[in-house]
């Protein structure tokens, strides 16, 4: 087992907990978690961006995914299962991606990512859909059907588009990682470019009420 594997396993040990510490008290130290990762993710895309023309592009973008991120959690009042659910897709997709990805390899997903395969791809996929019934199953109200696993893959994809799109820019910027505040992974913007796409579509959603 890699150095680079151990720091991420122990990374993500600490990490969710905590995150899902933050995500149940809701609230004030939801807030303040979410104003936090917003300021270091703007203040990374600040610094890899530069001058670029598309640097405002990408303030705003942050800020509208932030603020739905918020928006999605707070509606829920003390129900946040639909927000867990979410984060739950995002991870088990990154981590279905990352070892199906170094495990299988095989040909190139697409050149604006050179580490994302085919393989990965499927295993983000497998993993995604593999949580999801897990996670029904301690919500005895919420079953597993067709809505849900249509949501499943299109969040799973969404997320997926979103890495591809922040190592697209990355490249761009010729540096290999956001930062280096995460061992393991890098920069927040490393660990979460899934889901600052996936949570404003998650948030629409949750609005036409098409996951009950």
């Amino acid at each position: 087992m890699s150095k680079e594997l151990v720091k991420r396993i122990l990374s993500s040990v600490i990490l969710i907990p905590i995150s899902i510490f933050f995500i149940i008290k809701g609230s004030f130290l939801f807030s303040l978690f979410i104003i936090i990762f917003f300021l270091i993710s703007l203040q990374e895309w600040l610094m890899m961006s530069k001058n670029s023309p598309y640097k405002i592009f990408g303030i705003i973008f942050l800020f509208f995914s932030f603020f739905t991120i918020y928006k999605l959690r707070i509606n829920q009042d003390n129900d946040y299962w639909f927000f867990l659910f979410v984060t739950t897709i995002c991870i088990s997709t990154d981590i279905g991606g990352f070892i199906f990805g170094k495990t299988f390899k095989g040909p190139k997903l697409t050149k604006l990512s050179p580490n994302k395969t085919y393989a990965g791809l499927f295993g983000a996929f497998i993993f995604s859909v593999i949580f999801a019934i897990i996670f029904t199953k301690y919500y005895p109200s919420k079953i597993f059907n067709l809505n849900i696993f249509i949501f499943v893959i299109l969040i799973s994809s969404v997320s997926q588009f979103g890495d591809i799109a922040v190592s697209y820019f990355k490249r761009l910027s010729k540096i290999k990682d956001t930062g280096n505040i995460i061992p393991g992974h890098g920069g927040v913007l490393d660990r979460i470019d899934g889901m600052i796409f996936a949570f404003p579509l998650s948030y629409f959603i949750f609005l036409t009420d098409y996951i009950k």
